[in-house]
């Protein structure tokens, strides 16, 4: 009992610093209020796995003393606001900052969704002014862009990306002092991208656009993918090799797999870096529903999220040589490309997700599950009888008279004018 009333208190007093929005939230909020949001759906078992973690987070941005207030909203209730804010699926996570919505696009956890509220509630270019913050930043953050040098036209279009990639990846501003003697800059100004203990420096003319080389570039070389990620990579147009491990059970046919990715993505990283990325996965569920079928586990496979498409090797993979020769054959298009977003694909996924989506409201909320399966049934059963029922009738006066064709209707008349 009393085990049971520890674990109620956190949840109880994180409660306090967690507001439960309405319709009327947009009409009596102030400009400079920041708000995190969550927006949820009772039946949700993900919102409901998702609940004690939010709480946590309202209290822990009060205890820091954070600007940004926590909120959620049953959008099954406050409709008005969901559809401000463009909710399609639960639980969906957002921030709004200066009437600014920056939708939180990472993995349900604690420690992923502090860290987004601490990027967008801040600046988007922060300022690193000695060797010492320089050090702690890199030393806290995967991937990290910083520009070098004075104001200049690079600095706001660096500024200009930042506005919207806040949400991915921190942005610092920062004198050639602060850097270690070891980062060699050809010129200033310049914009550094941090990651993999390494550093990469956009060049204009072999890069392009700086945000889309950003967008490229703000991924690890190899690290773990979660679904939320997968999706994320996408936007750069590379193919995602990945291996499938178990989630919680790495024997060693997994560290195996896990290994070859890994040694290909380290030692071959000048050959495949510009097309691939390269990290594993511990959960199979987004690829799951990619391929509409339960994912082999441990596997290999090569994803390429602009089209929902895949490759899987075509005979089982035991060395980087025959990697290589499967990702040579991915390039190369000898590799079958699997999935897809033609018309066919499209259907069959769609019936596919709504069975998925329908499978938990069915386990958890079984009545609500059979009214959204029965009306819409109901609602097309009555539109047909409605049709049906005022269709036209035939133009003869006899309604009963079957239909002729017109050689015999010719007949029929000619008939008739000889009986007159």
């Amino acid at each position: 009992m009393e085990t049971g009333l520890l674990l109620l208190v956190p949840v109880l007093l994180g409660s306090a610093f967690v507001e439960e929005l309405d319709d009327t939230f947009m009409e009596t909020t102030e400009p400079e209020e920041i708000w995190l949001i969550q927006f949820y759906a009772p039946w949700c078992s993900f919102c409901k796995q998702l609940d004690p973690v939010w709480h946590q987070i309202g209290s822990e941005l009060r205890s820091l003393g954070s600007p940004v207030r926590v909120g959620k909203s049953d959008a099954t209730v406050s409709t008005g606001l969901a559809k401000e804010f463009k909710i399609r699926n639960y639980p969906a996570i957002l921030m709004l900052k200066n009437n600014v919505k920056f939708n939180y696009p990472g993995s349900r956890t604690k420690e992923s969704i502090m860290d987004f509220a601490d990027r967008v509630s801040g600046p988007p270019v922060r300022s690193l002014s000695s060797t010492h913050l320089f050090q702690h930043a890199i030393s806290h953050r995967d991937v990290l862009v910083i520009y070098v040098g004075a104001t200049s036209e690079l600095k706001g279009n660096l500024t200009a990306a930042a506005e919207e990639l806040i949400v991915h990846t921190y942005f610092f501003s920062a004198s050639r002092e602060i850097l270690p003697q070891e980062v060699t800059l050809p010129s200033l100004p310049a914009v550094l991208l941090f990651k993999d203990g390494t550093y990469f420096i956009y060049d204009e003319e072999q890069d392009g656009d700086l945000k889309s080389w950003i967008k490229r570039e703000r991924f690890p070389n190899f690290f773990l993918i979660d679904g939320y990620t997968l999706y994320a990579m996408g936007e750069s147009g590379k193919l995602v090799l990945l291996a499938l491990l178990e989630e919680r059970h790495l024997c060693e046919e997994n560290l195996r797999y896990k290994h070859l990715v890994e040694k290909v993505a380290t030692e071959h990283k000048d050959t495949y870096s510009r097309k691939f990325y390269f990290g594993f996965m511990e959960d199979s569920s987004y690829i799951d529903g990619l391929i509409m079928g339960e994912a082999l586990v441990p596997s290999l496979m090569v994803v390429n999220l602009s089209n929902d498409g895949y490759f899987l090797p075509p005979a089982p993979i035991e060395t980087e040589l025959q990697l290589l020769d499967f990702l040579d054959g991915v390039l190369d298009g000898s590799v079958e490309a699997l999935g897809g977003n033609g018309f066919t694909q499209r259907v069959r996924r769609f019936l596919y997700e709504t069975r998925m989506t329908l499978m938990p409201v069915f386990r958890d909320a079984p009545v609500l599950g059979c009214f959204l399966i029965g009306f819409p049934l109901a609602v097309g059963c009555v539109f047909c009888y409605l049709c049906i029922k005022n269709r036209p009738g035939s133009a003869d006066d006899d309604e009963d008279t079957p239909l002729l064709a017109p050689s015999m209707q010719r007949k029929k008349k000619l008939t008739e004018k000889k009986s007159d």
